[in-house]
């Protein structure tokens, strides 16, 4: 969504076309290990979610260095994960699905849309933190799992708040909380999980745009000032928020800063979470 989103209007910037290559699989492994090899010359971008920083933390080996086979040009977005119950589950509050699930240790199961994905890890920190056991049912991805808890085969789940918004404001779904540490413009109703009461608790998908390491500086320069500045077009901010995103546009340092103390976030929340690197 966000390649498309600002593809467009990068291409009316940079005058020249502009190809969104979709590389999936493998936590983005695939298309990282690709981007690491292109040439250095500015031609070749990527967008990166959150397994940028997760991954090291989720694989023993990987086939690029997270921090020195890529420059890092300028932070997108942010996303947190929604938690939303089906209409049978008896909570209307974080901590009134703690206290259930407390009472009941594996009655709840939880869908997401594959081990090792922010909708899982949501789900694996938030158990670490409160001591709930639930059920974890992994799908092939978002789109099988959102099926799935609106068709009532699980109880919950963490996933994109685009995605679910509309059941739950069709009735089908109850929100209780955001994985951000503040609450999302597009759903200012819902709570932080951290405010519902479990303080502390916090993960994002963030997105960023990097280059191949060794692009001139230069070139790193007028690609961060180009797009920082179309993120900041009148309607960009409104529609990425609309699909559940919190806006961002930093420096090339900034975004190195935040991937550095991310990944050592991801290693503290997914050691207490009893998760090791495969």
């Amino acid at each position: 969504m966000l390649a498309r989103s600002i593809g467009p209007r990068m291409a009316e910037v940079f005058d020249m076309p502009v190809v969104i290559e979709n590389r999936a699989g493998a936590g983005g492994i695939i298309g990282y290990e690709m981007a690491a090899q292109a040439p250095a010359d500015g031609y070749t971008l990527l967008i990166v979610a959150g397994g940028y920083t997760l991954n090291p933390s989720l694989y023993a080996r990987l086939p690029y260095d997270t921090i020195r086979d890529f420059e890092r040009v300028s932070l997108i977005a942010c996303a947190p994960n929604l938690l939303v119950v089906i209409q049978s589950v008896p909570v209307a509050s974080v901590q009134e699905l703690i206290a259930f699930a407390r009472a009941k240790p594996n009655y709840l199961n939880y869908a997401s849309s594959g081990v090792g994905t922010t909708s899982y890890l949501s789900a694996e920190i938030f158990k670490a933190m409160t001591g709930v056991e639930m059920v974890h049912v992994p799908y092939k991805g978002a789109g099988d799992s959102t099926a799935a808890v609106i068709a009532g085969q699980v109880h919950l789940i963490f996933s994109t708040p685009n995605a679910l918004m509309p059941q739950v404001k069709a009735g089908r779904l109850r929100a209780l909380g955001v994985t951000s540490a503040r609450r999302l413009p597009v759903i200012p109703e819902v709570p932080s999980i951290a405010e519902a009461g479990l303080a502390g608790y916090e993960v994002n998908n963030c997105y960023g745009i990097l280059v191949p390491a060794k692009t001139p500086d230069v070139i790193v320069r007028k690609l961060n000032a180009d797009i920082v500045r179309i993120l900041r077009q009148p309607e960009m901010k409104p529609l990425l928020e609309s699909l559940g995103f919190d806006v961002l546009g930093t420096t090339p340092e900034q975004f190195t800063a935040f991937a550095r103390s991310d990944m050592a976030k991801w290693a503290r929340d997914l050691k207490a979470a009893g998760i090791k690197p495969q």
